[in-house]
């Protein structure tokens, strides 16, 4: 009964959270009053408040969690409506998430070494671009930690998020395959899901990136950033 009413609390929670940070981002269109971001504020100023620990909040979350799973699987339904307009993007689409997520990754690592970050950070930022599952074994491979990993994996999604939608505004990016595309190789699955509140071309579009992306970074990081590594430090 007592996880019951937990799971009901924290659902409850979230959702309530997510609804009033979508309202507010509707009045006030800021890249400040993103819904990521002011729900997340939000849920851990209550927590914090209310002096319920992190763990417990998470526990019942998890059926949230579950259904990512089947949230990202439904992106395959207006991928297959849009089919034929991806197809015929879909070589320079390639291209620019190859480029995209290579070009993540360098950027990352330049400016994390730029800034005389410790070694560990480096190669935690460098693998940041993909999903909190394949970064934490991403991380061992590579020597990076897999704690801050999978928090800079979710600083990015939120950033991505918030910012994304701002800058690509501002740089006259209004092609949905490309937003799609900016979305899902940069900021991951929050990104994705901000792609998804754009429209359907978008959301699927930024699936598929999301997934080639974490494929290009991992094949690529455990050769690239040794290099970088004795390159830049």
């Amino acid at each position: 009964m007592l996880r019951l009413i937990a799971v009901i609390s924290s659902v409850s929670l979230t959702v309530l959270a997510f609804r009033m940070a979508s309202t507010v981002h509707a009045r006030v269109r800021s890249p400040l009053s993103s819904p990521v971001l002011v729900a997340t504020a939000g849920i851990m100023a209550i927590l914090a408040a209310s002096g319920v620990d992190y763990a417990s909040y998470r526990s019942g979350t998890e059926l949230l969690t579950e259904l990512l799973g089947p949230a990202t699987a439904a992106l395959a339904v207006p991928l297959y409506k849009h089919r034929r307009t991806l197809l015929v993007h879909l070589m320079p689409a390639v291209a620019g998430v190859l480029c995209g997520a290579v070009a993540t990754l360098i950027s990352a690592v330049a400016l994390a070494a730029g800034l005389g970050l410790a070694p560990v950070v480096v190669r935690s930022l460098g693998i940041k671009s993909v999903t909190a599952s394949i970064a934490i074994e991403l991380a061992a491979i590579v020597g990076g930690n897999p704690a801050l990993t999978v928090a800079l994996v979710v600083a990015t999604g939120i950033l991505g998020a918030m910012l994304g939608p701002w800058l690509l505004d501002r740089t006259g990016v209004n092609d949905p395959v490309a937003r799609g595309l900016a979305y899902g190789t940069v900021a991951l699955g929050i990104g994705t899901a901000q792609a998804a509140a754009e429209g359907e071309i978008q959301g699927a579009v930024a699936g598929i990136a999301m997934g080639i992306a974490a494929v290009v970074v991992s094949m690529s990081a455990p050769v690239l950033l040794p290099w970088l590594m004795q390159l830049l430090i």
